[in-house]
């Protein structure tokens, strides 16, 4: 558990870490120390004899020229300063303890959502986006409160190892006794409890990821479940799996609760029963022993929310436990390096005995032979499936074939070239998302706007007219998704948004399939204008929209065929 918890964590974080477990052991010297001064202020409050019996106690006292019960009284005014400080110096240690672990929130998502940016695009296709989310989310705060956990049950130890001495210094016998009776217990309690904790944790998990699972679905087919009248059975998928949720945390909360009551009522009945066990032996009073028996109470006052907190931590740690491995499992992944190798697109693209299968699954493309040259409008075409939107996504350079090579310019296109390459294409898909932000905002990708080129690709996209009419102008809010234009408002951002990078290559994705005929019409008639001196690749829905393509190949069984143009 450890190596994935480091692995994790930061060097800084490391650091900071060692840190507070050095400064747990400072916190546990004081506890030990605050305890340790009250058997003898007890003793020579009671028994103000002691200040002539005992030659140590005799000797400091003589340093000061005051009646004993006033010493007394300054004593105990010291201990009460002692005891604020003491105070103190514990808030201010948890709160750099919930500093370091909560703030371990935003890192720790903060480096998985990095680590999915930087997946290569074949892998994130892969991922169920779903769970993605709900690491970033819940798994990354629940590591958190794992860390916070570990952190809490190490400064605990580390308080009941050294109360734990300075009890055996003052009376082994009775320690060992409370030791045996009570470590009993605590083992008991943990055997019986931790599978209960380790069975609701993996409950959790699964609970999560169908709760987001359902959550993600239903939203995104919310026309659909309007449609065919399915409130009832989506709420009911929701609400088994909220319940489960639910259920496990409940366990775990009641779980957590038991040995704090059951250590407590254990502890101190075995103290009444040493004090009455005393009283027998003696047949008398236990006065001589007062202090004594106020340090154990105090003690065990002490040690019985440490050993709690102990046994709630180490069930924390089993119950987070599939967060730990959920984070490390993703933060192990490879990422995609890029390098900054500039490569220049001035005559063609060439595709030499191309072939691409995706993981585990058999080759959707074999044998592409391909040529596009700078400022061409090519199309493809071909059934659902056949592999149009895989062909572009490797042209692009978001794929890498399995076989053969891609030539930009007889350059070959590799991890060296493909981050000045991609910044070379215009990307128009099918389905535009929009964040709910400006209009300026979502053509700039949220990027600081150049008001000069943003102007120009408004007015490239037609947009003007639009944009005029609105009372904040392009500082309107498009709302969720764009749920405030419509589709072919929606379409014209994207182009807005694609023009905004001054593109050499625009690639369209079956981008005008969700508009009618004569609106598709109007906005293909405008990209083929403004496109003039950019190359344009079409994944085509309709053959309409393609009609001024200097050539068109369709896909069919992996094979590219071309069916109409020059050759």
């Amino acid at each position: 558990m450890l190596k994935k918890l480091f692995f994790i964590l930061s060097k800084k974080d490391k650091k900071f870490l060692f840190f507070l477990l050095l400064f747990s052991i400072l916190i546990s010297f004081m506890e030990s120390f605050a305890i340790s001064l009250v058997m003898p202020f007890v003793s020579i409050a009671s028994d103000f004899s002691l200040f002539e019996k005992n030659q140590y106690l005799k000797a400091f006292y003589s340093h000061f020229n005051v009646p004993i019960y006033e010493f007394v009284v300054y004593f105990g005014f010291a201990l009460i300063v002692f005891y604020i400080f003491r105070a103190l110096l514990n808030a201010y240690y948890f709160h750099l303890l919930a500093k370091f672990s909560k703030g371990r929130y935003h890192t720790i998502a903060h480096k998985v959502f990095a680590k999915f940016l930087h997946f290569d695009y074949e892998k994130f296709t892969q991922k169920n986006h779903s769970d993605l989310l709900k690491t970033i989310t819940q798994e990354a705060y629940n590591l958190s409160t794992m860390i916070a956990s570990f952190l809490l049950m190490m400064s605990e130890i580390f308080v009941i190892l050294l109360i734990y001495s300075l009890m055996l210094l003052i009376d082994y016998k009775i320690t060992l006794f409370l030791s045996i009776f009570l470590g009993l217990n605590g083992f008991i309690l943990v055997k019986v409890l931790s599978p209960m904790i380790k069975k609701a944790g993996k409950k959790r998990e699964e609970a999560m990821r169908n709760f987001f699972e359902i959550l993600a679905t239903n939203l995104n087919n919310f026309k659909l479940i309007k449609l065919k009248t399915k409130e009832d059975g989506v709420l009911k998928l929701f609400e088994n799996q909220s319940m489960d949720f639910s259920r496990a945390n409940i366990t775990n909360e009641s779980v957590n609760a038991m040995p704090r009551i059951y250590l407590e009522g254990v502890g101190f009945c075995v103290l009444v029963f040493i004090v009455v066990f005393l009283v027998l032996k003696t047949k008398s009073d236990i006065s001589s022993i007062l202090a004594m028996i106020s340090m154990f109470v105090l003690a065990l006052y002490r040690l019985m929310p440490s050993a709690n907190r102990i046994i709630n931590a180490y069930h924390d740690l089993l119950y987070y436990r599939n967060s730990l491995d959920i984070i490390y499992d993703v933060l192990k992944e490879k990422e995609e390096h890029l390098g900054n190798e500039n490569i220049e697109f001035k005559k063609h693209i060439k595709l030499k005995n191309l072939s691409f299968a995706y993981e585990g699954k058999p080759n959707l493309l074999k044998d592409i032979n391909l040529e596009i040259k700078k400022g061409e409008k090519i199309a493809f075409i071909g059934e659902s499936g056949c592999g149009k939107s895989t062909l572009v996504d490797l042209i692009i350079g978001l794929l890498n074939p399995n076989s053969g090579e891609i030539l930009i310019d007889d350059k070959k296109l590799n991890s060296n070239t493909f981050k000045k390459y991609r910044q070379k294409i215009g990307y128009i898909p099918q389905n535009i998302y929009l964040f709910n932000d400006s209009i300026a905002k979502n053509i700039t990708f949220g990027d600081e706007v150049d008001e000069k080129l943003m102007q120009k690709v408004i007015l490239q996209a037609n947009l003007d007219k639009f944009i005029n009419n609105l009372p904040h102008k392009a500082q309107t809010k498009v709302g969720d998704g764009g749920n405030n234009l419509s589709g072919g408002q929606k379409q014209r951002i994207a182009i807005a948004r694609a023009l905004y990078l001054s593109p050499e290559i625009l690639v369209l994705d079956e981008a005008t399939s969700a508009l009618d005929t004569q609106s598709e019409e109007k906005i293909m008639d405008e990209i083929y204008k403004i496109s003039k001196d950019k190359t344009v690749i079409i994944i085509a829905h309709r053959l309409s929209t393609i009609t001024k393509c200097d050539k068109i190949y369709k896909i069919e069984h992996g094979k590219l065929t071309l069916e109409q143009g020059l050759l």
